[in-house]
């Protein structure tokens, strides 16, 4: 809910996240594609593998400055450098890089994540890609992409039978391997499943390119900017139960309410077999 909020609260906040993103993005972009870039691997172990950059960690810290400095009393969420309370009842989520197994092998599909929230969930989000320089943004009445293609509204497919889906997600292993199955059953009654699109599919469907995306195992910090871009360009983003999605765990975004349906229905009945 944004009632409590008046329009002047609402254009801060929205010029405080272009600022976050315009700070963000010569952080990444120059370690990009860089000879000599060091993962280093936060999972400590043999199973798995984790990468973190100095550029995850640039960029979440210029982020982090700009907004004590402009909105000192807003709590932080980030994925590199957690929790700062805040007192003013809203809170800001950064993922640096969102992707940076993608980030680490030069494709263009990771993404800086900036949202803004109270306690029912974001308001207003950015998935920003720097090196195509694409900004896809929503919330509070916005619901936008600025790229090479000049600005231009968002919005979600209206129509599409489900068997003519198109459907994204980021790992082929999708989470455990009960949610794994889950999702393969439901990638066989699509007509398409591509993977590895990180924060990308979720701009990808409020852009009106795809149908759905569906995840499991995601933090807060990995949804909260995509639940405000889908949502804005007129999307259904929830967990596999239907309900909230931005505490993370299981998600699934579609177009339309239709698509969200039977989807949803199909993860479900697969998850109780």
């Amino acid at each position: 809910m944004t009632g409590h909020l008046d329009q002047a609260t609402r254009d801060e906040l929205v010029r405080v996240a272009h600022h976050l993103a315009d700070a963000a993005r010569p952080e990444t972009l120059r370690l990009f594609r860089q000879a000599g870039l060091v993962a280093d691997d936060k999972t400590g172990d043999d199973v798995g593998f984790d990468p973190v950059t100095e550029a995850d960690r640039a960029a979440e810290r210029v982020m982090r400055d700009i907004i004590e400095e402009e909105r000192p009393h807003d709590g932080i969420l980030g994925e590199e450098f957690g929790v700062k309370p805040g007192t003013s009842g809203l809170s800001w989520t950064l993922d640096p890089i969102d992707g940076t197994r993608g980030f680490i092998s030069g494709t263009p599909t990771w993404g800086v994540l900036i949202s803004v929230a109270d306690a029912s969930g974001p308001l207003f989000g950015i998935i920003d890609q720097p090196f195509i320089g694409e900004r896809f943004c929503g919330g509070f009445g916005i619901a936008e992409v600025n790229g090479p293609m000049g600005l231009q509204p968002l919005e979600t497919r209206k129509r599409t039978a489900f068997p003519d889906a198109t459907m994204l997600t980021t790992f082929p292993e999708v989470g455990t391997p009960k949610e794994g199955r889950a999702f393969h059953k439901l990638a066989e009654k699509v007509k398409l499943v591509r993977y590895g699109m990180d924060c990308y599919g979720y701009a990808l469907l409020a852009a009106g390119q795809v149908d759905l995306v569906v995840e499991a195992g995601l933090q807060p910090y990995d949804i909260h900017a995509p639940i405000a871009v889908v949502q804005a360009a007129g999307g259904i983003v929830s967990n596999w139960q239907g309900g909230a999605a931005h505490h993370g765990g299981r998600v699934i975004a579609a177009a339309n309410r239709d698509v969200h349906a039977v989807a949803l229905e199909m993860l479900q009945d697969a998850m109780d077999d």
